[in-house]
């Protein structure tokens, strides 16, 4: 996602976990020309998410086009009776929480920039069931209608 949107003239800011990896992707973009930057930051984590958004504010000098939350973690494979509740919660604060904490935060620049979009990347398993993957899938599901309702509130509310 990162390559398409500057390959089309989109100046993107990124984050990732992993540094290492980070690192690697933005020396492989710097060469094409893309103009991206990149930051560490780990999504379950409020105070990480807010940092994120006050770089990425600081960036774009307060304004922001585009918000395109695509997290997720790895899938934890078990019987619904078998989660536990660290399970749980990492799940669910990395693939919903984090989205919409993310989209909170990202309020006062999208608004100022008077184009303000929200993506959210989902997945078919937010529409199906498989046994084993009862929350994953939940929280996908979630998501999807968390989108439906923050477009809506943001439409009402005059926002973008």
């Amino acid at each position: 996602m990162v390559e398409e949107l500057a390959a089309i003239g989109a100046t993107v800011h990124t984050f990732s976990r992993n540094e290492a990896e980070l690192i690697e992707l933005l020396q492989e973009w710097s060469p094409k020309g893309f103009k991206v930057t990149g930051s560490v930051s780990d999504a379950p984590s409020r105070e990480q998410r807010a940092k994120t958004i006050e770089r990425v504010s600081s960036i774009f000098y307060g304004k922001l086009n585009v918000l395109v939350n695509n997290v997720g973690t790895d899938n934890i494979w078990k019987k619904a009776i078998d989660f536990t509740s660290e399970d749980y919660n990492v799940i669910l604060s990395t693939n919903l929480e984090s989205c919409f904490h993310f989209s909170q935060l990202a309020y006062p620049p999208l608004k100022s920039s008077g184009t303000g979009n929200i993506i959210f990347i989902s997945s078919n398993t937010g529409l199906a069931s498989l046994r084993h993957l009862s929350v994953n899938f939940a929280t996908k599901g979630a998501m999807n209608h968390l989108t439906r309702n923050l477009a809506y509130s943001y439409q009402i509310n005059g926002t973008f």
